[in-house]
């Protein structure tokens, strides 16, 4: 693992394990890497409650309740569809706080309006704050990727510690 990543995941396990909370996870634009960061750390099953992928629409609507309403009205990669993840992470778990994440990672499938590298990061605590983030992030295919899960952990741990 990036050692970038795995210094970030071990910190938002710690400030989970101190605030005595699990986490969720709806990745789908980085396929589970922030799971896989997270659960490469031994004792993480204390905190990582569950994991989805919903990497077609079809799936942000039936594993996460995504409204297709919402998706044709402000496009799968939205901040509305990242906060409805996050929020359906939230309603089909046990975890108290939750990551959402959708974006493009190309090469291809940018446009003017929704560029390769754009990235929208929704963090949430169930019965209280949850934060948004935009982001279009340079590089490759990996290199997105790893910067939108790095940056994820990183809102994660914002949230927990403003708490």
């Amino acid at each position: 693992m990036e050692p970038g990543l795995e210094e970030r995941a071990r910190r938002v396990l710690e400030a989970c394990r101190r605030a005595g909370v699990r986490l969720a996870l709806a990745e789908a634009s980085t396929g589970g890497l922030v799971s896989a960061c997270l659960t490469d750390i031994p004792g993480a099953s204390a905190v990582v409650e569950r994991g989805f992928v919903p990497y077609s629409n079809e799936a942000k609507t039936e594993q996460l309740g995504v409204p297709v309403e919402l998706m044709v009205a402000h496009g799968a990669v939205s901040e509305q569809v990242a906060r409805a993840l996050a929020e359906g992470a939230l309603a089909r778990s046990r975890a108290d706080v939750s990551l959402g994440e959708t974006g493009i990672s190309g090469p291809s499938g940018g446009s003017a309006a929704k560029p390769v590298g754009l990235v929208y990061l929704a963090v949430a605590r169930r019965g209280g704050t949850s934060l948004c983030e935009r982001h279009v992030f340079p590089g490759d295919r990996a290199e997105i990727r790893r910067a939108a899960a790095r940056r994820g952990l990183e809102l994660l741990l914002s949230l927990l510690e403003s708490s």
